[in-house]
């Protein structure tokens, strides 16, 4: 215990001045009593004094005594109180200040400090490394940290069975030819004191007897009266929770509180301790026995029993463990009971979710002399076949399969000019041209070559491919510090750093959008009609374009009207203003109606621009490979599908 701090020396002090004056603070007590219409001789009346040792009142106005014990000496040859752990929350504690203040003061936290939650078991890893993820243990997640308060508070609705216990306060209210209230605490004896009445013995009696045992002994004395009742405060009990437990030892809990919160209290089982057994001993005798996936799987708390003073509670071994993985409700590592089969461990899982194949399941057992590998099981012969310790099973996804194109149900999206947009669900291995046809065809103003076909599957595959570049454009960033030449500037290097930083950062948020380039020319006045369409496809038909569009590092950047005889790309650029001072012009590039890319190097500034084209400037970057890498990668979103406006923010 550590030495108490000076300002806690005072109020010690003052403490003793106040237990010194205990006649002057019980003469007060009286005074103010004798001025509520308590009639004189009544049971009620003080007599015995507020703070009579035989009335077992309550002492609202000091520390008891009781609560300290003997100072032992310090290190430092000074003397520091003990406190007692079976005084917390006691009213004598709550009457001198707050809980908070004398728990973090005295080291009542320190002492009521609880290890950590228990590690994972062999078993725990064993899993894990076979599935490739963590597994939890069930019920593991629900061993809170010691902070959280398990037991019932005393305000709690008190149950008519609870017996009442040394310690606890009765408060008596009576009307009618006798009037007052008064609190009393049941003494070491058992009994309540009451003025003119004497001992009542309540000590085990229950609390729906407690009114009636009252009244009959002040019926003794007095007539025409009524009484109530009520359990104003609890005493703590002291209870052992041993065995298997993460923190075995004895707690003092509330008088109201159950198996299953003087477990949890104790920090729950270990890795190695029991969920499914926890026995209760009373008196050298097995009392009960709980099994904590009643109480957290069914909501069953029939063996939950109420604790009472000196019980011992026992968490064995561990049983039997076995895994389910899969489409089942909640996937973890359950204990099993002797004789349980595998279909009740499916069931203990939850059973199969929505989009399980519940026809079967496979399980894997490694109890030596069985085969190794996995085992199809049905669900017919699950329900007789004993669990075995470490059997992992593991119920497939009926939903997640992949079925052949001709089996799938296609629907089909059209949009823009056709005569009918619309979702058309039609048969596998349509071909476009069939649901143009039910679609009505394309309008007079129908712009084939600018139609954007886009597809899930397709989606997928940009999405992997993207990542990855993404990735090695991460590994560029990450290693350029370390193949700089160093001869540039620190702050340079960090800028530099800071702003690819930032186009990695955009270039996560970008999304290819499964676009497929159509083999069409730009004059083609319908669509190719052999394509065989999937599940998902959309096809959206534009109006004929009427402008080019030109962006980027260029003087004024706008959208040209095409009037008269095509012209060439670069000319475009020039009608823009053409390239400013920081323009890389030998990087600029064209992106077709059709999706299709044009580069520089691939002669793009040279061809006749057509309608819908936007054509791009990039800005000039350093030479560094970083830079370089980055214009690869660029290259790489539009072949995507990423429209060149994402690109433009990117670069800028």
């Amino acid at each position: 215990m550590r030495p108490l701090h000076g300002d806690w020396r005072a109020g010690c002090l003052a403490l003793a001045v106040l237990v010194a004056a205990q006649p002057t603070v019980a003469a007060w007590a009286q005074t103010t009593q004798a001025a509520t219409s308590v009639p004189s001789g009544s049971p009620l009346d003080s007599d015995l004094g507020t703070y009579g040792v035989g009335s077992g009142a309550i002492d609202t106005m000091r520390l008891r005594r009781s609560d300290m014990v003997t100072p032992q000496a310090t290190g430092e040859g000074q003397q520091s109180p003990q406190w007692r752990p079976d005084s917390i929350g006691s009213t004598s504690l709550r009457a001198y200040g707050s809980d908070e203040l004398l728990r973090a003061e005295l080291g009542l936290d320190a002492a009521r400090r609880m290890k950590a939650p228990p590690k994972p078991g062999e078993f725990e890893d064993f899993v894990q490394t076979l599935v490739g993820r963590k597994l939890e243990r069930y019920g593991a997640d629900l061993l809170l940290p010691s902070s959280r308060e398990f037991a019932l508070p005393a305000t709690a609705t008190v149950p008519p069975d609870y017996l009442i216990n040394v310690g606890d306060v009765i408060a008596i209210s009576l009307k009618g030819s006798i009037e007052g209230s008064v609190e009393r605490r049941v003494d070491s004896s058992g009994n309540i004191v009451l003025a003119q009445v004497g001992p009542v013995h309540l000590a085990g009696v229950r609390f729906a007897d407690v009114k009636d045992r009252i009244s009959a002994a002040i019926g003794t004395s007095y007539r025409d009266y009524g009484v109530a009742v009520e359990l104003k405060d609890m005493a703590g009990i002291r209870v052992y929770v041993t065995g298997f437990a993460n923190n075995p030892g004895q707690f003092t809990v509330n008088s109201l509180s159950t198996m299953a919160s003087a477990v949890f209290q104790a920090g729950g089982p270990t890795a190695g301790g029991s969920f499914r057994r926890i026995v209760l001993y009373r008196d050298g005798r097995v009392a009960g026995e709980l099994d904590l996936y009643d109480l957290l799987r069914g909501g069953n708390r029939v063996g939950d029993a109420v604790l009472r003073n000196g019980d011992v509670l026992f968490i064995p071994p561990a049983g039997e463990q076995v895994a389910v993985i899969g489409s089942v409700q909640h996937e973890a590592i359950y204990e099993m009971k002797p004789g349980e089969t595998v279909e009740q461990a499916l069931a203990v899982a939850g059973g199969p979710n929505t989009l399980a194949d519940g026809s079967r399941l496979i399980l894997y057992r490694n109890v030596p002399g069985t085969p190794p590998g996995p085992r199809e099981v049905s669900r017919q012969a699950a329900a007789t076949m004993a669990v075995e310790p470490a059997d992992i099973l593991q119920v497939l996804s009926g939903a997640s399969l992949v079925q052949p194109m001709d089996r799938q149900s296609v629907v089909v999206r059209i949009e823009g000019e056709v005569t009918h947009p619309g979702n058309y669900f039609v048969a596998p291995g349509t071909p476009m041209e069939q649901v143009l046809a039910m679609a009505g065809g394309l309008t007079a103003r129908a712009f084939p070559f600018g139609a954007r076909f886009e597809r899930q599957s397709v989606r997928q595959q940009q999405r992997q491919g993207f990542e990855e570049a993404v990735d090695q454009l991460e590994l560029t960033i990450a290693s350029a510090p370390l193949t700089a030449d160093g001869m540039g500037s620190s702050d340079r290097s960090t800028a530099e750093l800071a702003s690819a930083r930032a186009v990695l950062d955009k270039l996560r948020e970008a999304q290819p959008d499964g676009r497929v380039v159509l083999d069409i020319g730009p004059l083609d006045s319908a669509l190719p009609g052999a394509i065989q369409l999937e599940n998902n496809d959309r096809i959206y038909i534009p109006p004929r374009a009427t402008t080019v569009g030109v962006f980027g590092a260029v003087y004024r950047p706008s959208s040209f009207l095409i009037s008269g005889e095509p012209v060439r790309v670069k000319d475009y650029i020039q009608q823009a203003g053409g390239p400013q001072r920081a323009a890389d012009l030998s990087h600029a590039f064209v992106v077709r109606a059709n999706g299709q890319v044009l580069t520089r190097k691939a002669g793009g500034m040279d061809e006749r621009a057509l309608p819908g084209d936007v054509i791009f400037v990039p800005v000039k970057t350093s030479n560094s490979s970083f830079w370089s890498k980055l214009r690869d990668i660029s290259t790489v979103v539009f072949q995507l599908g990423i429209t060149g406006a994402a690109v433009a923010a990117l670069a800028n």
